[in-house]
């Protein structure tokens, strides 16, 4: 077993104590702590360096049946984490190496080394293992380019363009040859960083009036590709600008996840038939196979600075649960990650 000279005995870790209603509250919540075991056979343990907070958390908070189990009450909660490891019982992984895996919400976790991807923190910082080079890099990728069948001359529409995804795909869909990429935010600030650093053709703030209207301001063409984050009133201002055609990715639907009664579906799904569009929901786990061809063609881009990436950076496992919070009323631009 390789070690560091003194292992630590207690972590602290959030668990979730109440299945939220709604908006999640902080006493649904509790950041207790818990004797760490030492690692077994195969096992190591990591002292988590950056945890990842994400929209998609919020349904696992829920006991409704979904494509990924709820979070066990009472239970340190999971999710995206790098760490460093203090202590291997794995061949090939040695104290000192940096591990991605999906312990996160947690100061220290013991776990498989099949559960855990070495990392090069010489290659690329630490935190973009969990955003741009990361999960959230590879779900703007592949549902861009396999799930929404981007080509060359497309005009796309990104919803929450600003956030670590969107932000991605607009970027991307420029770097491919897109004809116009158009992105909505939340704020002003949102969309002059949309306009001035990411690159995007047109941006509006969704506060500022109805979608429908600044989306056919924004796309008079209409669009070809629309990546759903959002859902709600822009899903239905994409269908109503779609193109002959057109193709949606439905990533995430932020604006229904904490409603507590049906969200209402679009009114105007008949214009699929007119468009001969299509909707198509996707999840990041099910195209790791486009990882290798991501990395080799993303890696550089970020390295050369023509794709471009934010980070939001909370510090402290004490704050993990409003950096949470943030991420659900849009606070962050770009990624939002917790330091340890």
């Amino acid at each position: 077993m390789t070690d560091s000279p003194t292992l630590p005995s207690v972590s602290r870790e959030w668990h979730l104590v109440s299945r939220p209603v709604g908006w999640p509250k902080p006493e649904d919540f509790a950041l207790v702590e818990a004797e760490i075991p030492q690692p077994g056979e195969g096992q190591v343990l990591v002292r988590n360096k950056y945890v990842s907070v994400d929209p998609y958390m919020r349904g696992r908070m829920s006991a409704a049946k979904s494509y990924a189990a709820p979070y066990e009450l009472g239970r340190p909660m999971q999710g995206g984490a790098v760490g460093e490891v203090i202590a291997s019982n794995v061949e090939g992984i040695e104290a000192g190496d940096h591990l991605l895996h999906f312990l996160a919400w947690r100061e220290y976790a013991v776990m498989d080394g099949k559960q855990a991807v070495k990392v090069d923190p010489e290659a690329a910082p630490l935190s973009t293992y969990l955003g741009v080079l990361g999960m959230t890099g590879l779900t703007a990728y592949a549902g861009l380019l396999r799930t929404a069948s981007f080509k060359e001359g497309d005009s796309v529409f990104v919803s929450g363009a600003a956030g670590a995804v969107g932000s991605q795909v607009g970027q991307i869909a420029k770097l491919k040859g897109a004809s116009r990429v158009i992105g909505s935010a939340g704020s002003d600030e949102k969309v002059k960083l949309l306009l001035e650093e990411y690159g995007f053709d047109a941006a509006f703030n969704y506060k500022n009036g109805p979608v429908s209207r600044q989306l056919r301001e924004a796309a008079p063409d209409g669009v070809d590709v629309y990546f759903d984050n959002v859902g709600g009133e822009h899903l239905e201002a994409a269908i109503g600008s779609l193109n002959r055609g057109g193709r949606i990715a439905v990533c995430g639907m932020i604006s229904v996840y904490n409603d507590t009664e049906p969200a209402p579906g679009p009114k105007n799904l008949v214009r699929l038939i007119q468009t001969r569009g299509r909707i198509e929901g996707f999840l990041v786990g099910d195209h790791y196979d486009l990882q290798p061809q991501f990395v080799q063609e993303v890696g550089p881009w970020v390295r050369s600075g023509d794709l471009k990436y934010r980070e939001t950076v909370v510090e402290g496992i004490e704050n993990n649960l409003e950096a949470f919070f943030g991420v659900l009323r849009g606070d962050n631009i770009g990624k939002m990650i917790v330091k340890l």
